[in-house]
């Protein structure tokens, strides 16, 4: 990953039994880089443009291959042209790139004649996605979302990970219209204070962010959000903090990841005056209570429902099976009558620390 890609003789040097250290362009490359290493050499590859990997790999998902699988990811955008002063992905993933339409198109029919009923399309920064569509024209991400959901097999679509700033109208509408498209959406604002998102270069303001997700919510009113949270970035003084607190309680979300900011080489915010530790870690413990109980709250919440559940693998224990709510919940049903696969109606009947447990209430699909 990003580590390799910018640290790749750094780690060979500071690490000499390290044999081969590849960036995240270059893994269609694996067996003439392992080749290499057989005869000796110590090998650093980590320049390759996302062109080459993709136009490699299009021929090798193959259905032998992922047969058995339920759900799927695929690759359609990778680089961000964003250039965020803690994040390194520009530095290493490069400027943005989106596949063709037709590529992605092709890979997924594969995936579902192979079985899959459910595709998730990643990208570093997902909805800045700018495909080649048919006849030469530009396909942006709810076009492209819409096209997929055309394709027999196909039960649900999810997409990961979002900028705010590319949250268009033609997206946001797609979360109304699109019925395979799942109501969660994971969309990052990293901070509640204008101050801190202006100093992490983040091109858009909380109340911008509090906009779009009035529009998201009036488009999927059962949509359900998710984020990601940097606290201790360099400056963000205690006044900051308590604006991402306020954010948190006015957005609400279902599910959301915290950090503490750790500087990334190169990277501009890694050269700033830097938090004390036990300050961030403070900061961070108050966060992730507050989201845990948003969590908890949310999970509680579906209990007496009636979902939808993706079953997608055998569970821990006999008699098991183990699937996904919309809201990408892990959900826990005996298996007597069911099978991999299937789509079932599940009352909600409890909840565990990070999943739900319930019952059939009858398929759905």
């Amino acid at each position: 990953g990003c580590v390799a890609q910018a640290e790749g003789e750094e780690i060979v040097r500071r690490a000499p039994a390290v044999d081969l250290v590849f960036g995240p362009q270059t893994y269609h490359r694996l067996p003439e880089l392992l080749a290499r290493v057989s005869r000796g050499a110590s090998v650093v590859e980590t320049e390759f443009p996302a062109e080459e990997k993709f136009s490699r790999l299009s021929g090798l998902a193959q259905p032998k291959a992922i047969a058995r699988r339920v759900t799927a990811f695929v690759t359609i955008q990778e680089g961000c042209d964003k250039f965020c002063t803690f994040c390194v992905v520009p530095y290493t993933r490069g400027a943005e790139f989106s596949r063709p339409v037709l590529a992605i198109d092709q890979e997924v029919r594969r995936l579902a004649g192979a079985g899959v009923r459910e595709v998730t399309l990643l990208g570093q920064n997902v909805n800045a996605y700018h495909g080649e569509g048919p006849g030469g024209k530009t396909w942006r991400l709810g076009r492209l979302l819409q096209h997929l959901a055309q394709i027999d097999g196909i039960a649900r679509l999810r997409y990961t990970t979002s900028h705010p700033c590319d949250m268009d109208a033609e997206l946001v509408a797609a979360h109304a219209s699109n019925t395979k498209l799942m109501p969660y959406l994971h969309l990052p604002v990293q901070a509640g204070s204008n101050a801190v998102l202006k100093a992490m270069n983040r091109k858009h303001t909380v109340e911008d962010y509090i906009d779009i997700v009035a529009r998201i919510r009036a488009a999927r009113p059962d949509i359900a959000l998710s984020s990601d949270f940097i606290v201790g970035f360099p400056g963000e003084t205690e006044s900051d903090f308590q604006l991402t607190l306020g954010l948190v309680r006015e957005v609400r979300y279902a599910q959301a990841f915290s950090f503490k900011y750790s500087p990334r080489p190169g990277t501009p915010a890694a050269d700033l005056p830097q938090l004390p530790e036990e300050v961030k870690s403070d900061r961070l413990q108050s966060l992730q209570a507050l989201l845990g109980e948003q969590q908890a709250q949310f999970n509680s919440s579906c209990i007496g429902r009636t979902l939808p559940v993706l079953l997608e693998r055998q569970g821990r224990y006999s008699g098991q099976l183990v699937g996904r709510s919309p809201y990408l919940q892990p959900v826990h049903l005996a298996k007597e009558g069911l099978k991999i696969g299937e789509l079932v109606d599940a009352v909600i009947l409890g909840i565990g620390a990070n999943s739900l447990s319930a019952q059939p209430a009858g398929p759905s699909g």
